[in-house]
């Protein structure tokens, strides 16, 4: 298998990407990692999928092996979708699948409703296509969490105190229920916290998933999934922070909508359940791209 590495420039910096490839010449699957702020370093497992078909990954700017420019006016929506379209163009990807997963959805829905030429089909992997929506369905699982962490997260929130130890105590105590159930937490994404940016993460979305103050806190295209009209699959575990139900809600408003959960899942299926997400995924793109 051939890898290829290179930067990317895009507005505002350079973009670092990694192309696996195995001469399948099949349409390539593009990936859009989480964050805002993350980087491609949790989801770099989906590099299997090369066996089938030739996999790009790039940390958006500001992240992970990219560079990190200290202009946050840098840090909205609008540029990442450019980014996208930056990076299709000087890779020559004139057709392409693309998987986002959690805010790499919101980036992905946002760039297919430009309506770009060759998007052959979308993943939404635990998808956050609306922050309202999302924000409500965190308070109903903050109401899940043992009383006094509640009590903890209210109020840090309400005194400012969100940077706190006691809050990412708390925090922590929320992700280990919604966000990835292996326990103990796996040692290999410990190793790569340090490829995240937060103060785009903070800009972006907030102090938590649950507590959205970013200015992408109004982001909602449900209203125009209707216009995404390539086979397009959604997915999240049980337990999703990303809930089944809002999922499955997105995926009707789709007209080639199709709508899988991982039984034993968080927000981190490709981890959680890696063979299931892997099989999942390969089959879609397989039936769409045979």
């Amino acid at each position: 298998m051939s890898v290829q590495k290179g930067v990317v420039e895009v507005t505002g910096g350079k973009v670092w990407y990694q192309k696996h490839d195995l001469d399948t010449n099949k349409t390539p699957v593009i990936v859009l990692h989480g964050g805002p702020g993350s980087s491609h370093y949790s989801m770099q497992g989906l590099k299997v999928l090369a066996e089938y078909r030739p996999v790009i990954f790039y940390d958006q700017l500001g992240c992970g092996k990219s560079e990190r420019p200290t202009d946050t006016s840098l840090w909205n929506i609008e540029r990442f979708v450019e980014e996208l379209a930056q990076i299709r163009e000087a890779l020559s990807l004139e057709e392409v699948h693309i998987l986002g997963h959690s805010w790499g959805t919101t980036l992905a829905a946002a760039y297919v409703l430009t309506k770009p030429v060759g998007v052959k089909s979308v993943i939404f992997s635990s998808p956050c296509l609306s922050a309202p929506l999302w924000a409500e369905d965190q308070e109903r699982n903050r109401k899940l969490l043992p009383e006094d962490v509640q009590a903890t997260l209210t109020r840090c929130e309400e005194n400012g105190t969100t940077d706190s130890q006691e809050y990412k105590d708390a925090t922590a105590e929320f992700n280990k229920r919604f966000v990835c159930r292996i326990n103990p937490y796996p040692e290999f994404l410990k190793k790569g916290a340090h490829y995240r940016n937060p103060e785009v993460y903070n800009i972006m979305w907030g102090p938590s998933e649950f507590y959205v103050t970013g200015n992408l806190k109004d982001f909602d295209c449900t209203s125009q999934l209707k216009e995404i009209d390539v086979p397009t699959l959604y997915t999240c575990g049980r337990y999703d922070e990303a809930t089944p139900q809002s999922t499955e809600y997105f995926s009707r408003l789709t007209p080639n909508g199709i709508f899988h959960v991982f039984e034993n899942s968080a927000h981190m299926p490709y981890i959680e359940e890696t063979e299931e997400y892997m099989r999942v995924v390969r089959n879609f793109l397989a039936s769409v791209d045979s």
